[in-house]
């Protein structure tokens, strides 16, 4: 995805590109009702309202903010020219509402460096933090208040993913901005006009921005939240394996604009990154039942799904430095590491209800580090350890990973501590019956 905004402005639009761009956005847009769909199957009967309500809740409020504010907070300055703050988040108001994308040049202003509308690319980019937001809903299962939550997706989005956009998207300090830590590691060049970093970091479509974050995130919650009741005594079951089966396959289709649509235009790297990201989900359906095989004797129709979901993480920020080789060997590492950390939970004691930190941060950590060994030479030459023999990548990839770690970690625990006056969770009666009668005075199933 483009990783800075420059202000020049006005170019013209292609068609081609802009209807790929529209289909894109549907598609991402679909993966959150898929994600319903994924998590509502692994959550028991009594919980898979509750369970869907927290994807379309964030679909309604996440929706709303990112047109206010969301868009301008991520990546106004590229349109307006306005600084942003410290290369960490952009003005807020400059956008605000998104009105300048149609009142400063017609409804047709296109960014400078694009080929499609700005309102487009907003599309696109509410879409992504939608989905992010709501990926962090499978940790909590079960046992937090619908109302708590919705409060937490507005302040969680504007405090953290926003700025976490401008930072790796929107020209800020995890870009190739000349201000980034990339240029502070490994130096600058000038490229086009532009001072950037001699080594940029690579996040095509979101290893940091949406799975670090969602995961890192889904872990610091679930520690002050606290576990639900009954766990490590209670076997909680999926009551609706075709439910997952069919989530998963709906945000393997929807991921499809997730990545190509990342490119910002139909052209060669959108197809190859097309081919990247069924080269490494197919592999990681390989590593995770190839676990469960050793382990537990079985390949069972959850792993199939739950390796989907890991490789189409890790290939997310991948896909469009690797070739396909590259690509199946991070998949198959993938959905091996992935089936193995969803484990931890128990070991560690932690109750992440339907291992958002087993799949999408340890995924998400996985292939955005990969890069630094996978990816083929750039232009530049540089490339990763093993493809292009040069271990600078690898060093920059670790420090965006480990900065978005930090970053989210803390931020997450500040507005998790301030919401617990609010009340995070129902009751141990209202969790025993039944999270749905109890939240939404609703059940799933009729079954007198």
């Amino acid at each position: 995805m483009v990783s800075a905004l420059p202000q020049d402005a006005f170019g013209t639009i292609d068609t081609g590109d802009t209807a790929f761009m529209i289909v894109s956005a549907a598609l991402v847009l679909l993966m959150t009702p898929g994600l319903a769909f994924f998590y509502g199957g692994l959550a028991r009967g009594k919980s898979v309202l509750n369970m869907m309500m927290m994807s379309f809740g964030s679909l309604a409020t996440v929706s709303v903010v990112y047109i206010l504010w969301g868009f301008s907070m991520s990546f106004s300055d590229g349109i307006t020219g306005d600084d942003d703050i410290a290369g960490i988040f952009a003005n807020p108001f400059s956008l605000f509402g998104s009105g300048q994308l149609g009142d400063t040049a017609g409804d047709d202003v296109v960014t400078g460096g694009l080929t499609i509308p700005s309102f487009v690319f907003m599309g696109f980019q509410l879409t992504f933090a939608v989905i992010t937001v709501a990926l962090i809903s499978g940790a909590l299962a079960e046992r937090v208040k619908f109302s708590t939550w919705l409060v937490f997706t507005i302040i969680w989005s504007t405090i953290v993913y926003f700025p976490l956009a401008h930072m790796v998207w929107g020209g800020g300090i995890m870009s190739k901005s000349e201000n980034g830590f990339a240029s502070w590691i490994f130096g600058t060049e000038e490229v086009d006009g532009e001072m950037v970093a001699k080594v940029p970091p690579i996040d095509f479509a979101g290893g940091t921005v949406v799975h670090i974050n969602a995961g890192i995130a889904a872990l610091v919650l679930v520690l002050i939240i606290g576990k639900r009741v009954g766990f490590g005594r209670t076997a909680y079951r999926p009551h609706n394996i075709p439910f997952v089966m069919l989530g998963a396959a709906l945000l393997w289709f929807g991921w499809f604009g997730f990545n190509a649509g990342s490119e910002l235009a139909a052209d060669m790297t959108a197809g190859k990154v097309w081919v990247n990201t069924t080269a490494a989900t197919a592999a990681a359906i390989i590593g995770w039942l190839a676990v469960e095989v050793v382990r537990d004797k079985h390949a069972t129709s959850v792993g199939a799904a739950s390796g989907i979901v890991a490789g189409l993480v890790a290939i997310t920020p991948a896909c469009g430095a690797l070739n396909p080789v590259g690509s199946l060997i991070l998949g198959l590492f993938a959905g091996a590491l992935a089936a193995l950390a969803i484990g931890l939970k128990n070991k560690f004691g932690y109750d992440d209800s339907l291992d958002v930190v087993g799949v999408h941060l340890v995924a998400g950590l996985w292939g955005t580090i990969a890069i630094g060994l996978f990816a083929v030479p750039n232009e530049a030459g540089i490339g990763g350890l093993f493809w292009g023999g040069d271990y600078k990548q690898l060093v920059v990839q670790i420090v965006i990973a480990l900065f978005a770690l930090a970053f989210t970690a803390v931020l997450t625990a500040i507005i998790a501590l301030a919401l617990k006056p609010l009340g995070w969770r129902v009751t141990d009666e209202e969790e025993k019956s039944g999270i749905d009668e109890a939240e939404h005075a609703e059940t799933a199933y009729e079954l007198a």
